[in-house]
């Protein structure tokens, strides 16, 4: 009871008497009764910064749907296409517009009181606190006033309209479009969920990092890729040297050269003095847009010398980590150790495989992980760059700041990839750190040690243990980033047998098609709710060979459709989103995205089929969230204020 007591005195100082605590009982009750705001889930955007802002932009359609309803029967499908660029894309198809309207008045006017209309629409599910908090500071007052008035109010006709030309005789047209299409963005989607693998593959992760650290109200959870460039920031050699392998396979080194500042010249000049004379054939990059083809000879050379030079480091690097962890039981993947480099073949699995390239100037056969002076050199270089990249620095502090590897929301549980398995769909006991844990408790597990590599109160060897642990994340066969039997990237390198490319998805991805397994994890994750769910990505849905992204009775979404292009061929499809408003899930499956000058010029948007996943029987509010369990706890213990008040425990 004294605890409680000194609960209410607390309390009582932010609500000091009887109409103050009322009032506040009055508002949070009225905010349980509003519509439940929309949430918007995304995964595996693999750098594609173009087409993860037109989605985040276009809210995967619902900008669009919105738009429809309320002006479908007196637009044309043009005005309505040329409306939803507008609020995608303000600045440039304002300019487009500019060149080609004859009568820009009576533009600014038609489209000022449709953008009004939108914006009122899409603020209607907030109280008007939270929509004056989300209004740009320079037209507040005047964005205020319109929403709350209309124009075919008898008494207030001529002061909405005289606002409106106001606007425009001012010359402050562009500017209050502008505003209005960022504010009708940002009321449209209440929260972002981001499901992991940020990096690697496209050019622009750098540019996703910077809009979501801006973001109103977004979650993410880790992916294998992005735990791989966490690493590298907290100064993981094996995992420097293996961003840098993917970004030079890929032809990609805009995110660390142009994002992140970070130089390769000086692995460029290694490269080139180590492998002079060496075709580098296998290392050919990737090139998957028209920039990257369009490389002269000399700088596709440069770059499969780098790529080999990095690969061969990278080996290197995580032979001596399988040797200092024995723990994890990965040392049959220290394959530089299985190499007979006078004979050039492999032992894997009992049998010796001829290798593709027998070149090895930097490896010493007696001691074949042993780095050479030279490379020791080059990757401390490299190191240092990485720990003095302050934009970098920044965005992997967004990482651990607003990141976890999973998250609980509104009754669904959000993860990356996967969690362990047994082959009867139990959860896998997992040794980390000496300590044998499962599901829930694994990741909570895996989620502390991350955050101790960057911990600089923890001791030394903790915060070493914690980067070296990163490394088995990103390829450790019971990784919940990852749970496959290995990562064969050596064999896809070396070996021209593709049965040896294979790699063995752990029980999870096998399993998760079961509705009594994925219940059994909803449980152990202490997720409830007459329909829970389990939301994740990292594989992507190969919807050209029939695979349907809904699975175990619609328990399970998974929401990888390959946003990346180094995926479309093999997908079909170029990505899905899920959306979750108040009427229930909308799966959105995506087409590739053009380009935004494309947009914005012609009107295209992405093309996306809307496949309803669950529609609930009444129209969810914020009482049936979490939001609402939480506003119900503060409702109880104001009611018990008040009763204090009244009673005169609490004068």
């Amino acid at each position: 009871m004294s605890q409680d007591l000194r609960y209410l005195r607390l309390l009582s100082s932010k609500f000091p008497d009887i109409a103050s605590v009322a009032t506040e009982i009055i508002n949070l009750e009225a905010i349980l009764n509003l519509p439940k705001p929309t949430e918007h889930f995304m995964a595996d955007l693999h750098g594609e910064n173009a087409a993860f802002q037109h989605v985040l932009r276009n809210a995967s359609g619902n900008i669009k749907r919105k738009v429809r309803d309320l002006f479908g029967a007196t637009l044309r499908e043009q005005e309505i296409r040329d409306l939803c660029t507008l609020i995608y894309y303000p600045e440039e198809k304002l300019e487009l517009i500019k060149q080609q309207e004859a009568d820009l008045e009576d533009f600014y006017d038609t489209t000022l009181n449709r953008l009004v209309a939108v914006c009122r629409n899409v603020s209607s599910k907030y109280t008007r606190s939270k929509v004056r908090k989300a209004l740009p500071h320079e037209f507040a007052y005047i964005i205020e006033e319109l929403l709350h008035e209309t124009s075919d109010g008898h008494n207030k006709q001529e002061y909405f309209n005289g606002i409106i030309r106001s606007i425009i005789a001012t010359h402050r047209a562009d500017s209050f479009i502008i505003a209005l299409c960022y504010l009708i963005q940002r009321l449209t989607i209440d929260r972002l969920h981001i499901l992991g693998d940020i990096y690697d593959r496209g050019p622009g992760a750098h540019l996703i990092m910077d809009t979501l650290m801006q973001y109103h109200h977004v979650d993410i959870q880790w992916g294998n890729h992005d735990m791989l460039w966490m690493g590298a920031a907290a100064g993981n050699l094996a995992c420097i040297a293996t961003v840098l392998r993917l970004s030079l396979r890929y032809a990609n080194t805009r995110t660390l050269e142009d994002g992140y500042g970070i130089s390769l010249v000086s692995l460029a000049t290694f490269a080139m003095e180590a492998y002079a004379d060496d075709p580098c054939e296998l290392f050919q990059p990737r090139c998957l847009d028209r920039a990257q083809r369009e490389m002269t000879e000399r700088e596709r050379r440069i770059l499969s010398q780098m790529h080999k030079a990095i690969t061969v480091i990278a080996f290197k690097l995580e032979g001596q980590l399988y040797k200092a962890h024995p723990e994890w039981g990965m040392a049959d993947r220290d394959l530089f150790s299985a190499t007979d480099f006078k004979k050039g073949t492999v032992h894997l699995d009992g049998k010796d495989y001829p290798l593709l390239d027998t070149v090895f100037p930097t490896v010493d056969p007696a001691d074949p992980c042993r780095l050479t002076p030279e490379e020791a050199n080059l990757m401390e270089r490299l190191r240092h760059s990485f720990e003095m990249s302050l934009r970098f620095r920044q965005h992997i502090a967004c990482l651990l700041r607003r990141g976890a590897m999973y998250g609980i929301y509104n009754g669904n549980l959000l993860f990356h990839a996967s969690v362990p398995l047994s082959e009867d769909g139990s959860l896998k006991p997992v040794r980390v750190e000496g300590e044998v844990v499962s599901g829930r408790a694994l990741l909570d597990r895996v989620d502390m040690l991350v955050r101790q590599a960057f911990d600089i109160r923890s001791e030394v060897s903790d915060r070493t243990r914690g980067r070296d642990f990163i490394w088995y994340l990103w390829c450790g066969p019971d990784s919940p980033l990852f749970d496959k039997s290995k990562m064969a990237t050596f064999e896809r390198y070396f070996i021209a047998d593709k049965a040896t490319h294979h790699e063995e998805k752990g029980y999870y991805y096998k399993l998760r098609d079961n509705a009594r397994v994925c219940d059994h994890i909803l449980r152990d994750f202490g997720v409830t709710g007459s329909h829970p769910h389990i939301i994740n990505g990292h594989v992507p849905v190969h919807v050209s060979r029939g695979e349907n992204p809904i699975k175990a009775d619609g328990r399970l979404m998974v929401i990888d459709g390959g946003f990346a292009a180094a995926y479309h061929e093999t997908t079909g499809i170029a990505g899905y989103t899920l959306v979750y408003h108040s009427r229930g899930f909308q799966l959105v499956q995506h087409e590739p995205f053009a380009s935004r000058a494309e947009a914005v010029e012609r009107g295209t948007d992405i093309r996306s089929t809307t496949q309803i996943v669950e529609m609930t029987g009444h129209r969810q509010m914020v009482a049936d969230t979490d939001k609402g369990t939480e506003l119900r706890a503060q409702i109880e213990d104001l009611r018990q204020l008040l009763d204090a008040y009244r009673k005169g425990v609490i004068k």
